[in-house]
């Protein structure tokens, strides 16, 4: 069995992360020879760094890298990119919307693949508790966009829970340029035009978690942007693309 690592960003999650960590290091511990927990916290503001740093204590399979600027989900990915050592790297989100038992389905399904990711909106996908209506049409609204904008087959870019064979990842994590929204969308479509092909979407069981800050309101029109920006990289236009301009919609 090959050697696991699982990436989960975080940001402000104190009131969360414990119960994560519990739930992922007793679920792999039991069931996963050799796995790593690479947790990423950033721009915390609140007690997440202290309690990641004194779970580590007595919990070898946990490591961590801390910005103490707010990077974004996709620089935290990126920075656990650079640090994750298996031979398989995936990751969650913080929030256990993906439980343990449901990203190990994913890993058992990479088989010949290349990669893994999971839907929401597939066929056969769980949903144990649905986001609000406003938040499923905004991400449906955005993944029209995507397969519009970068020909990508997936129904579901966003969700949360992916895995790949690490020799993939490693050979673009130097090219991605985007921490926001897009980041998903850049992760997949750059592997794509490398020829690591063979990435494939599963249904999966899910579950929407309470206590999310997200203003639907101000968040549509930073990810419509986000996603904007992201095909102007990708094109001879990119020269339009300014620092300040990424800076803004982060």
């Amino acid at each position: 069995m090959k050697k696991l690592s699982i990436i989960i960003p975080a940001c402000n999650e104190e009131n969360r992360i414990q119960n994560t960590l519990d739930q992922y290091i007793i679920f792999f511990a039991k069931n996963y020879k050799e796995f790593e927990l690479i947790l990423i916290p950033n721009g915390c503001e609140d007690k997440t760094e202290e309690i990641v740093r004194e779970y580590s204590e007595n919990n070898p399979n946990l490591k961590y890298k801390i910005v103490k600027e707010k990077i974004g989900k996709g620089g935290a990915l990126i920075e656990g990119f650079k640090v994750a050592t298996g031979n398989i790297i995936s990751f969650v989100d913080a929030d256990s919307a993906t439980s343990p038992q449901a990203l190990y389905d994913l890993v058992k399904k990479l088989e010949d693949n290349n990669g893994v990711i999971g839907s929401r909106w597939m066929k056969g996908a769980n949903i144990l508790r649905r986001q609000s209506w406003k938040r499923r049409m905004a991400s449906r609204g955005f993944n029209l966009l995507v397969r519009v904008l970068f020909g990508l087959p997936f129904k579901d870019t966003q969700c949360g829970a992916k895995v790949f064979r690490a020799h993939i990842v490693k050979d673009i994590v130097n090219e991605l340029e985007t921490t926001d929204f897009s980041f998903d969308v850049e992760l997949l479509y750059k592997l794509t035009k490398r020829g690591h092909e063979k990435i494939k979407e599963v249904p999966i069981a899910w579950e929407d978690q309470m206590g999310s800050t997200l203003n639907l309101k101000k968040m549509v029109p930073l990810m419509f942007l986000s996603v904007l920006r992201l095909r102007l990289l990708n094109s001879p236009l990119k020269f339009l693309v300014k620092d300040k301009f990424v800076r803004d919609i982060e």
